[in-house]
């Protein structure tokens, strides 16, 4: 009677930890460019690409804004990560999801500020990069 409790209990733990770092993978945020902050860009494609800014605000003519946002992962690299995490657990019986849930805890993204000035046209005529920091 106390193996089969063991039995179901083990196979309750396995059931309910596998799969969870490739769902961790596919929720991670993507990558954003930041190639594409160069002067002369529209704030529109800014916007586009980044999401509204946190503050925005004129000064002598010109629109002062903080765009912050989370710097995720490339899809390829996601969608490698899932495949090795999903492999894991099916050549260790979900016993990887010990290692992978952690690891894909650690690995949730840099979290990135740039001050970026628009001119009275809204095309970009100076930044500034501001924050790039793993969060605690």
């Amino acid at each position: 009677m106390y193996k089969a409790f063991c039995g179901i209990g083990l196979a309750a733990c396995l059931i309910f930890t596998s799969g969870c770092s490739v769902v961790m993978v596919s929720k991670q945020p993507t990558k954003k460019n930041t190639q594409m902050i160069q002067q002369g860009i529209s704030r529109n494609m800014v916007v586009a690409e980044f999401g509204a800014p946190v503050t925005s605000e004129y000064k002598n003519g010109k629109r002062y804004e903080i765009y912050t946002f989370t710097q995720g992962y490339s899809t390829a690299s996601k969608i490698g990560r899932a495949f090795w995490h999903g492999a894991a657990d099916v050549a260790t019986v979900g016993l990887w999801e010990l290692i992978g849930t952690p690891a894909e805890t650690v690995f949730n993204g840099k979290k990135m500020s740039y001050e970026l000035v628009f001119d009275e046209k809204d095309q970009l005529e100076s930044y500034q990069h501001l924050i790039m920091e793993t969060p605690n």
